[in-house]
């Protein structure tokens, strides 16, 4: 009997033809369409484009597979704050949020950067030169608040706030605190040491910076793929 249940799992876990199918598009029009950014820019794959496109095809994945179990509108809306703020969090300690000169020299974090904001370069740009997953990356300068958008850490970081709020979610069902939930998800708190680690080796705030440091991207990859795997194992929910 243990062995025909064990079966059943095994087989619930495997992906269905249709789904199998699914993911070979996905992965062919990937790979076309990281092929024509080379040729278009002219950049080169190496290391760093592989782990960026890691990001991006573990952290797509993830989200495809996560369905949030269903609960009452408080419970998700408490479950999106804790998400988008761990976004967040995840999105500053990495360099991707940071702040601008003015709103620098009002928290007294940089006092040469009390410039007139009139004179300031504010505006939109691309990074497109590199390796895809890490470019192209779009910039926003502003006066209060600067952006980089790398696409491999848009969307890791996305998969992973969708997870914890699908985690969330779990744990309140479950009859546990959401926020508890949270800090007793070890698994949670790894891209933030990552993070931290990446920024250090990189030994720069900028997003772009720090992962062009193959230590630090390196490790970064390493733990997002396995706290993707823990986290959508969900064990709250199962």
């Amino acid at each position: 009997m243990t062995e025909l249940a064990t079966a059943d799992e095994l087989e619930r876990l495997l992906p269905d033809r249709e789904t199998l199918l699914l993911y070979a598009v996905a992965l062919n029009t990937e790979v076309l369409l990281v092929l024509l950014y080379l040729l278009v820019t002219g950049s080169t794959l190496g290391t760093f484009g592989i782990y960026g496109l890691v990001w991006i095809t573990v952290g797509a994945w993830a989200i495809y597979r996560t369905d949030p179990a269903p609960t009452d509108p408080r419970r998700r809306r408490t479950a999106a704050a804790i998400a988008g703020t761990y976004f967040f969090v995840l999105a500053l300690i990495q360099g991707l949020v940071t702040p601008g000169p003015t709103l620098a020299a009002r928290l007294g974090l940089d006092a040469a950067a009390a410039v007139d904001a009139s004179v300031y370069a504010t505006g939109f740009g691309t990074t497109l030169q590199g390796p895809p997953g890490i470019t192209p990356a779009i910039h926003y300068t502003g006066a209060y608040l600067d952006l980089t958008l790398v696409p491999a850490y848009v969307v890791g970081y996305g998969a992973l706030a969708y997870l914890v709020y699908a985690t969330i979610i779990d744990a309140a069902r479950a009859s546990v605190s959401g926020l508890l939930g949270l800090v007793s998800c070890v698994s949670c708190t790894w891209p933030l040491i990552a993070s931290l680690i990446a920024g250090v080796t990189g030994g720069s705030a900028s997003a772009l910076t720090g992962a062009a440091s193959g230590l630090g991207f390196g490790v970064s990859t390493g733990v997002f793929v396995l706290t993707v795997a823990l986290l959508h194992w969900r064990p709250f929910g199962r």
